[in-house]
């Protein structure tokens, strides 16, 4: 869980850039806007848009491309200890210098998109149960060639997330490109515990919408300054915070049009195994038994105490690992795989399953408290980010010298920005012995063993206290 208050020490814009945030691939500009008919920002609380997108809006704004700003509440609960302010002064407060930091983002001529905002009023630190309006209010603006820039999934705060996952359903319903921005995540993640920044994207910005986000930003003054000396209405957003995003530049998790991640999988294979029992065949094709077989005999012990299996679909592996195990966790994304699971491993007590989405919903295990975790045609259905923070829950959940087992397809995965091959590749990047490889012209199996008396480092999970805005 992230534990997290906006008082907190947090990690340092400067140890970001040391760890090689400003070397990481950029995003072209000329690409990004090409054939862009309109952006669309989605915000928890005034001040997101402009923090984690001020430099992008001015930028679409001075390509001629019209964004539509989505801010889902007024804020109100940023101070909630003030004397002086109660939650209907904030939301009036806030909501006016939402209005003044717009107005320094418009850009000016005759050729200049249109900034359209649409103030939602809904619940401060209430989003999550508030879905409906929201989602209406993205297909109300979405289309064709749109761009969606929403606060990140994995940011930490939950209103921040829920706006994540519910931009990524509309980016893939109408095959435009998403792109996440974290806030609060700078705040409490650190470089070497969370690495998934290694695979996101810098958009440098130019020297025009540089000035007019930090004109902006100043417009939030209720956040970047007391709002009186007393107790209860400190400043929210300090200068150290505020250097995150004051860097010439702006990072975005960016999720491609025509790819999928994790959040799609429940629905993408919930309608698959409705429409197929069996869709790949796993307890009538000689390749899928054969491959199996490969799988069991390769594990290096005759018995394990405790088994992750990540990605257990109808549980016909669940099946045969839990033979050779003590306890078995098997987790899939869909519960219709899953309704199956159960009849497969029905009377094996010592077998739980879990319906979960990893990376966000990893299982919260003891650390060094599994022998082996199975990660079998599943990395391909992760993006870049979303399977280095499952490859580091798997490396902190495993014993030193625990096994993991990567099997993998090696051929074209359609609409998934992953193959097996890259599956692979980033698991050798652990640096951990390669104890069995089998390849054919079909698939990859690979087991490497944790070294003894390493720690691996769980990406951190969400929830917890979180600050207001």
């Amino acid at each position: 869980m992230v534990n997290f208050t906006h008082e907190d020490q947090g990690t340092s814009a400067s140890c970001w850039q040391q760890a090689g945030l400003e070397r990481i691939a950029a995003l072209d500009p000329e690409k990004l806007f090409h054939a862009m008919a309109s952006v669309i920002v989605l915000a928890a609380h005034p001040d997101d848009e402009t923090l984690g997108a001020g430099g992008l809006i001015r930028m679409a704004l001075g390509r001629g491309i019209d964004v539509h700003v989505i801010v889902c509440s007024f804020g109100e609960a940023s101070h909630p200890d003030s004397t002086t302010h109660s939650a209907a002064q904030l939301a009036a407060l806030r909501q006016a210098e939402l209005a003044e930091a717009m107005d320094m983002l418009r850009a000016q001529g005759p050729r200049s998109g249109t900034l359209h905002l649409h103030c939602l009023g809904l619940g401060d630190g209430k989003l999550a149960a508030q879905q409906e309006p929201i989602r209406a209010a993205l297909e109300q603006h979405a289309g064709e060639r749109c761009l969606i820039a929403s606060t990140y999934r994995g940011d930490g705060h939950p209103d921040h997330e829920i706006l994540g996952l519910l931009a990524a359903d509309c980016a893939l319903a109408h095959n435009a490109c998403h792109l996440e921005f974290p806030i609060w995540f700078w705040h409490w993640a650190q470089p070497d515990r969370q690495p998934s920044f290694r695979h996101w994207r810098r958009l440098a910005l130019d020297a025009s919408s540089t000035d007019a986000k930090a004109r902006a930003l100043e417009a939030h003054r209720s956040q970047t300054t007391p709002l009186s000396a007393l107790p209860g209405d400190e400043v929210l957003l300090s200068e150290g915070f505020l250097q995150h995003f004051s860097r010439g530049a702006e990072i975005f998790r960016a999720t491609w049009p025509g790819h999928k991640d994790a959040a799609s999988a429940p629905a993408v294979f919930d309608e698959l195994y409705g429409q197929r029992e069996d869709p790949w065949a796993y307890r009538s094709s000689r390749y899928e038994q054969r491959k199996q077989q490969i799988l069991l005999a390769s594990l290096p012990r005759e018995q394990y105490a405790a088994v992750l299996e990540l990605g257990c679909s109808i549980g016909v592996q669940s099946a045969e690992l839990a033979r050779r195990s003590t306890s078995l966790l098997a987790v899939d994304a869909s519960a219709t795989a899953l309704a199956q699971a159960r009849r497969a491993v029905a009377g094996m007590e010592h077998v739980s399953l879990l319906q979960a989405t990893v990376p966000r919903q990893f299982p919260q295990l003891e650390p060094g408290s599994v022998q082996l975790v199975v990660l079998s045609e599943i990395g391909y259905f992760l993006a870049a980010d979303e399977l280095e923070q499952v490859l580091a829950a798997s490396a902190a959940a495993l014993e030193a010298g625990g096994e993991l087992v990567l099997c993998h397809w090696l051929h074209p995965i359609e609409g998934w920005p992953l193959d097996g091959e890259d599956v692979h590749r980033m698991a050798g990047e652990l640096g951990w012995e390669r104890i069995v490889e089998h390849r054919e012209a079909d698939f990859l199996l690979e087991i490497l063993r944790k070294p003894a008396g390493a720690h691996g480092q769980a990406a951190g999970g969400h929830g917890g206290h979180h600050p207001g805005p």
